[in-house]
């Protein structure tokens, strides 16, 4: 579709979108009124601008259903973060919301590069959290048969893929590295398996780690990107290109915005997602402040599909770190790390507060077989390359093969130890 008439489409289905929250959510309701917003109003993205945003906390404080603009008897299904770091976020889907994200949840599969007829090895976990069924529904609008094997038993998802022909393995990242270096340990070559894609999500990833999955597998790693506040997985996907996640804009309005001046950033400029739901009916959401550090493009991809592209999400504005004056993301680090000599890629920062500035001791893991009197150097080397590439003094601490979590799920890759304010 010319873009024109995408964002056309877009700004018709944002005018029910704001009309709907308006009528039937009394948080959007409040903020409108008090911003002298019309939904009738909103014709352009600057008069977008001038509503308030809405924040993961409003779900919180609106705990459990306040958000939602149908009656619970209308609601298909309810999905809900796990709350470990204060309430859980509820969401609400119609049954028009789950035909919509199992057809988006398709499309992205086939971006992808599955088709109808594909074996899908699903291991994102099921249940509350969005990523498993997400991923089936989509599967299933599809075309494909899908392996519903969730997360955990690792021996038997290795298993499965080899004897079912698994021709698409979906899970985090991190899962996947962890399911290859398992299959190693096993003596199986997951390369000669029969899968030929890997659609990764749920979690920051490098494309060092991208490499390093490609390798291990041989499979082409692509990123995938959704939060259940929007609608789940599903919101963008790389296509063959590699070249960004398209964003699906006949569903959503982006915005890429200055953290602390919520100002527009020019186009290829670093800044906060900021998403608006244009087809949810039981939680419209205005202006949601994903904290995610992008950049998007609306350069045409090889591919031929005219949405714009996300460009790989480098971290989470809350999630920087500042290490003496320098601003740092977790996936500068795991650019580093990922793919040196003697080195797993499994890895953790721990944040200290020393004195009145925050210390990152990074832990990395070594490889099997490497003796421990290399460690040492090892460190030193790690140290070295951290300090030259990312611009900050770290502590480094090698530890033995197998000791840093395994995750089944999103991976654990900061342990904060400042005292909370």
């Amino acid at each position: 579709m010319p873009r024109e008439a995408l964002e056309a489409l877009q700004f018709a289905r944002l005018r029910t979108t704001l009309r709907n929250a308006h009528d039937n959510v009394a948080l959007h309701r409040k903020r409108m009124e008090e911003s002298g917003v019309v939904p009738e109003e909103v014709r352009t993205l600057d008069d977008l601008r001038r509503l308030p945003f809405t924040y993961k906390s409003d779900l919180r404080d609106s705990y459990p259903f306040g958000m939602f603009a149908r009656p619970l008897n209308a609601v298909a299904r309810i999905h809900a973060s796990s709350g470990t770091t204060g309430k859980a976020t509820v969401v609400g889907y119609t049954r028009e919301d789950i035909q919509n994200w199992a057809d988006l949840m398709a499309r992205s599969l086939h971006s992808a590069g599955a088709r109808a007829g594909d074996v899908i090895h699903n291991a994102y976990g099921y249940g509350l959290f969005t990523g498993g069924l997400g991923a089936h529904y989509g599967a299933e609008r599809l075309g494909a048969t899908v392996v519903p094997m969730s997360g955990g038993s690792t021996e038997r998802q290795i298993a499965l893929i080899m004897d079912l022909g698994a021709n698409i393995l979906c899970a985090t990242p991190s899962y996947a590295l962890a399911m290859a270096e398992v299959a190693e340990q096993q003596g199986v070559d997951l390369r000669k398996s029969q899968l030929r894609v890997g659609v990764f999500g749920a979690e920051p990833w490098s494309n060092a780690m991208r490499c390093e999955i490609e390798e291990r597998l041989a499979v082409k790693a692509i990123d995938i990107y959704g939060l259940s506040e929007i609608m789940g997985p599903g919101v963008a996907c790389e296509c063959p290109a590699q070249a960004g996640l398209h964003g699906w804009e006949d569903h959503f309005l982006f915005e890429v915005l200055d953290p602390e001046t919520q100002a527009p950033v020019p186009e290829g400029d670093a800044g906060e997602l900021v998403i608006t739901t244009l087809t949810k009916q039981a939680l419209p959401m205005l202006r949601y402040r994903t904290r995610d550090i992008t950049r998007v493009t609306t350069a045409p991809c090889d591919c031929g599909r005219t949405h714009l592209r996300i460009l790989r999400i480098t971290g989470r504005s809350d999630d920087m770190l500042i290490i003496r004056g320098v601003n740092v993301y977790p996936s500068q680090i795991e650019s580093v790390l990922v793919g040196r000599a003697m080195i797993s890629p499994h890895y953790q920062l721990v944040v200290e507060r020393r004195g009145t500035l925050d210390h990152v001791t990074i832990e990395v893991e070594a490889q099997c077989g490497v003796d421990a009197e290399a460690f040492p150097a090892i460190a030193r080397d790690v140290a070295r390359h951290v300090k030259s590439m990312v611009g900050i003094s770290t502590d480094v601490v090698v530890k033995l093969p197998g000791e840093i979590p395994r995750s089944q799920g999103k991976a654990v890759r900061v342990r904060d130890l400042r005292p909370k304010e």
